[in-house]
């Protein structure tokens, strides 16, 4: 079993920068992709981006959508068992609910609760 808890979300004007933390609990050796998801009102939750590890701590790679390529960054602290996305030069699309979501080396997946960011002038 593994726990997700996001935190970071909140209201940025356009232009701005936001953190959003995701601390993972439990078997979180069993994690071999950490990512972000958003869903907007109406539609459907959609990746952000991903990070993926091996054997537990061992970096493999990123993955972004296009839609991000440029502005945001995944990262992933092993120490603290928590993955990050930094989000620079917001628009106001990216306002959205922010999801966290681990994927174990058996294919099961665990989320988190999600939390709210706003882009408004």
């Amino acid at each position: 079993q593994v726990q997700l808890v996001e935190s970071g979300g909140g209201t940025v004007q356009p232009g701005g920068s936001l953190r959003l933390s995701c601390v993972a609990s439990g078997n979180t050796l069993s994690i071999n992709i950490m990512g972000w998801y958003r869903q907007a009102p109406g539609d459907q939750r959609d990746l952000v981006a991903t990070i993926t590890t091996l054997a537990g701590t061992s970096f493999i790679g990123t993955n972004y959508a296009d839609a991000v390529k440029g502005r945001f960054t995944i990262s992933r602290d092993y120490a603290k068992d928590t993955t990050y996305l930094q989000m620079n030069n917001l628009l106001p699309e990216d306002t959205a609910v922010y999801y966290c979501k681990a994927r174990t080396r058996t294919g099961v997946d665990y989320w988190g609760q999600g939390t709210q960011v706003t882009v408004s002038s």
